[in-house]
């Protein structure tokens, strides 16, 4: 029953993300709502508790890409809301995995619009310069991406297997 809540909010977030490239904040405190519902029928306090750390941490993993520019408020809003349904080792795995699927999505998406290469050298210039070079105005490494997918993908994943 969790994973049927936290997947119809994690698609509804997916949709959200790809047609407005923004997460409402009204449709995060209702997931938050729901997961803290959740928490309390289940566990009473003690559930209640486990949700507000499973937040606490979720905000804690992805805060440093947003304060650095890599992520957009919502994601990290999305991914406390996440840690909210599944505690503090729930949102550690599933900020692992989300990362992790973040990471191949973007690399398909440059490898799809051909700018991967050029991503790579842009890199490898700064790196060998230690200064910061500018994406081009139309360079694939300047589009938005819409996050939420990597979230939901590596949230479920992150259900489904979980090695020990």
């Amino acid at each position: 029953m969790l994973i049927a809540f936290l997947s119809a909010l994690l698609l509804g977030a997916v949709i959200y993300d790809a047609v407005s490239h923004r997460l409402p904040n009204y449709y995060l405190l209702l997931g938050l709502l729901v997961a803290f519902g959740w928490q309390a029928w289940m566990a009473g306090w003690g559930g209640v508790v486990s949700g507000g750390a499973g937040l606490l941490t979720g905000f804690a993993l992805f805060s440093p890409f947003y304060v650095l520019g890599g992520m957009a408020a919502g994601d990290v809003k999305l991914m406390a809301v996440v840690g909210s349904f599944l505690g503090v080792t729930g949102a550690l795995w599933a900020g692992a995995y989300s990362l992790m699927a973040g990471s191949v999505l973007g690399v398909l998406y440059l490898l799809c619009k051909g700018h991967l290469g050029k991503l790579v050298v842009r890199y490898w210039a700064m790196a060998a310069t230690r200064s910061r070079i500018p994406a081009e105005e139309n360079d694939a490494a300047r589009h938005r991406f819409p996050y939420a997918i990597a979230i939901a993908a590596g949230t479920l994943l992150s259900q489904y297997w979980i090695p020990v």
